[in-house]
């Protein structure tokens, strides 16, 4: 006579085989539920910057058919007999971002530091470059007024300071991986770094990038960044590179003079005026170009 308790052995949803299936589930079901469960570490944001333009400052270029080497600093005002106005750029400041290096570019623009020296490197598809120091104004370099006394510019060597890029034309930068300033000013204890360059696209310069200092914007005037862009500059050819390769690997000093002049504008290109613009509404964010 059969056990009254066998019939339960025949039931088929408790087969070895299902069990197991179950359980198989419910370990993936509970493993995938504390996957998603764990805490998470948000991502980290990219700090926001305050490009609101704080200042604006304007600078005129005018051009001069040659490459004036005559005039001398008692006589700045007449660098060129004939120039012809190339037109205006109007540049907006970060100066809240920035606010040692918009305070030294600006005091040289209102104090026209700037003016009647030259655009002295075009670097065609990239940037231009003005403000360059050297030991007198004879050839259209910037010479520091002892009156100005200009602070030192701290930001120089502040991480925050580099964050914004080269990432179109119109950008306003302080020189420093590409500073060009004469040797011998540079070894002058009140030695002020002035230099500065702007971008003339067509597209991003990354190499500038985190080497130098981003604090403006050309607000007006990207037509006379492209005109300017577009003067001819002096090339040497392969040859010449070569040699001059050669000569910096034996340590010869006319080296590094002869490389100086690659990139230099065959005419004269100068900021002819410069100065300082009110802000109306200093709160505004810039209409990028």
């Amino acid at each position: 006579m059969a056990s009254p308790l066998s019939p339960i052995h025949h039931l088929p949803f408790l087969s070895s085989t299902s069990t197991a299936t179950t359980l198989t589930r419910r370990s993936l079901l509970l493993s995938s539920t504390l996957t998603t469960t764990l805490p998470t570490t948000p991502l980290s944001l990219p700090p926001q910057l305050d490009t609101n333009i704080t200042d604006r400052v304007y600078l005129d270029f005018s051009l001069c058919p040659t490459y004036f080497r005559n005039a001398t600093a008692a006589d700045s005002t007449h660098l060129c007999s004939d120039p012809s106005p190339l037109g205006r750029l109007v540049l907006g400041l970060y100066g809240n971002l920035l606010p040692l290096t918009v305070s030294t570019f600006k005091r040289m623009c209102t104090s026209s530091s700037y003016k009647n020296t030259l655009v002295h490197k075009i670097f065609p598809g990239q940037f231009f470059q003005a403000g360059r120091q050297g030991r007198s104004r004879e050839y259209g370099e910037v010479r520091l007024p002892p009156a100005l006394d200009l602070p030192r510019n701290t930001e120089t060597v502040d991480s925050k300071a580099f964050l914004l890029k080269h990432s179109r034309p119109g950008v306003v930068s302080l020189c420093l991986s590409e500073n060009d300033d004469d040797d011998e000013v540079k070894l002058d204890s009140e030695y002020r770094n002035v230099e500065f360059l702007i971008t003339t696209g067509p597209g991003p310069c990354p190499q500038l990038d985190n080497n130098n200092i981003v604090f403006g914007t050309v607000l007006e005037g990207l037509d006379v960044v492209t005109a300017i862009a577009s003067i001819p500059t002096y090339k040497p050819s392969e040859r010449i590179r070569q040699l001059n390769d050669l000569a910096e690997f034996f340590g010869d000093e006319r080296a590094q003079k002869g490389r100086s002049l690659w990139n230099r504008p065959l005419k004269t290109v100068y900021i002819s005026d410069c100065g300082e613009l009110q802000v109306t509404k200093p709160s505004m964010s810039p209409t990028l170009p």
